[in-house]
């Protein structure tokens, strides 16, 4: 049996471990200026959490977080001293952001908890760089780099990196109760950094505690659902939630596992395609099994915003989908219908579901999905070449009629695969004309 790592808070480090190699993102312009800026005045600064912990790994870095020893005034004050622009995102909480340009570093100031009240805690600042560590989530987000280069690692996050281990700092079931959303994060981060198994106390305090997750925002649990979803395997991911019965409060609707398996191999190793990427809000529709209005409950669940939602709908419980035995004429009227990108969507949804349903796909199925695909990406929207202004010139009176006319003339068109022109439509909107009562 594989031995656990002690689950006691271990009395942390505050010496350098190691040293990054160089990094472009600390040798940039806008990072040395701003760092120039919080240190005019001798105070030290340091990179904290997911800068460093994906510069460790040699992963993109998107944000970049600096903890600084100054209380926020201090900070402002230096940075507008030096022209750059700051904004006060969390002065409260000791947080002010730096802009330079497109360039976004979010400063704050070492912090202590001194009370709790969920995701709102009450904190002082302080010098301690422990004291900050030991109030992260999780050990590998306690990391600290010192411009320099040289990494602070208080609680072992390094070896944690190292074993494709996620923990939390400390008592797990405590950090969750300080901020339920953390539970999510626990399952999002052991989807990118992690292996199997899974942290056993973090299992345990997550289940113990999921009932807690009704209290969260639901904007606040898609954003870290949809970071989730764009794991390299989010299916086994949203299966261990559903075994330590946390899914079920969040999705009970998903149970199409195979088929987000499927459809992220597609995505992302099967196809090269300038269309086709991962899409977070695709793999949730393609993990539910829901109705029009299942759907839709979702989406209000989640706080989607109006775009998003009509997306999912469309998505996870559509009229009409592409399948491999669609003929080019059936897949160009659904094409204009809803256009390329939802065709796409539901196309690649269907595959996936083909390939998780057979042990195997022959070469012509691939070949006609791989068809489809091709329609969507050749497509250009297309307009009926007649219009109401056309009815009214033969003398179609204003009114119902001229909608129900249009309407027979493009489902004439429709059938004919769009080959009529103009001249075709107006000839065979005229006779529906003359038929009409005046």
């Amino acid at each position: 049996m594989t031995e656990l790592p002690p689950r006691t808070l271990a009395l942390p480090r505050n010496e350098p471990v190691g040293q990054l190699p160089p990094q472009a993102w600390m040798r940039a312009p806008e990072t040395r200026a701003v760092i120039a800026a919080l240190t005019a005045d001798g105070a030290e600064v340091r990179f904290a959490g997911g800068c460093v912990r994906d510069s460790v790994l040699g992963r993109p870095i998107n944000d970049i977080d600096i903890a600084t020893l100054d209380p926020p005034t201090t900070v402002m004050a230096l940075l507008e001293r030096a022209g750059i622009r700051v904004i006060p995102t969390g002065l409260a909480h000791g947080t002010v952001t730096a802009v330079i340009g497109h360039a976004h570093y979010e400063i704050t100031t070492l912090r202590r908890d001194v009370e709790n009240f969920g995701r709102h805690a009450r904190v002082e600042f302080t010098d301690d760089w422990a004291a900050d560590a030991a109030r992260r989530d999780l050990t590998i987000n306690a990391l600290f780099a010192r411009p320099d280069g040289m990494i602070f690692d208080p609680f072992d996050g390094l070896a944690d990196l190292g074993a494709k281990r996620v923990r939390f700092v400390g008592n797990a079931r405590q950090r969750i109760e300080e901020d339920v959303l953390r539970l999510l994060r626990f399952f999002r981060f052991n989807a990118h950094y992690g292996k199997p198994p899974a942290d056993l106390d973090a299992l345990l305090a997550c289940r113990a505690l999921a009932p807690r997750l009704g209290e969260l925002s639901g904007e606040r649990i898609y954003g870290e659902l949809a970071k989730l979803l764009l794991a390299p395997d989010p299916a086994a991911a949203l299966l261990l939630m559903r075994g330590e019965q946390v899914l079920e409060h969040l999705l009970p609707e998903a149970d199409q596992f195979g088929r987000l398996r499927l459809l992220v191999f597609l995505e992302t190793r099967a196809l090269a395609r300038p269309h086709i990427a991962p899409d977070a809000l695709r793999r949730l529709a393609a993990v539910l099994t829901t109705t029009r209005a299942g759907a839709q409950a979702l989406a209000g669940r989640l706080k989607l915003s109006a775009a998003e939602a009509r997306r999912l709908i469309a998505l996870a419980a559509p009229d009409q989908r592409p399948s491999a035995d669609m003929d080019d004429a059936a897949a160009r009227r659904l094409l204009h219908h809803i256009g390329a990108a939802p065709f796409r969507d539901l196309a690649l949804i269907a595959w996936a579901e083909r390939k998780a349903l057979q042990a195997r796909t022959d070469a012509g199925e691939t070949g006609r999905w791989l068809h489809l695909l091709d329609l969507a990406d050749a497509w250009r929207p297309l307009t009926l070449p007649v219009r109401g202004q056309d009815a009214l010139a033969l003398g179609l009176p204003r009114g119902p009629a001229i909608g129900h006319a249009l309407a027979e003339v493009e489902r004439w068109w429709e059938a004919g695969d769009y080959q009529a022109g103009r001249d075709d439509c107006l000839r065979r909107l005229a006779a529906l004309c003359a038929k009409e009562p005046s």
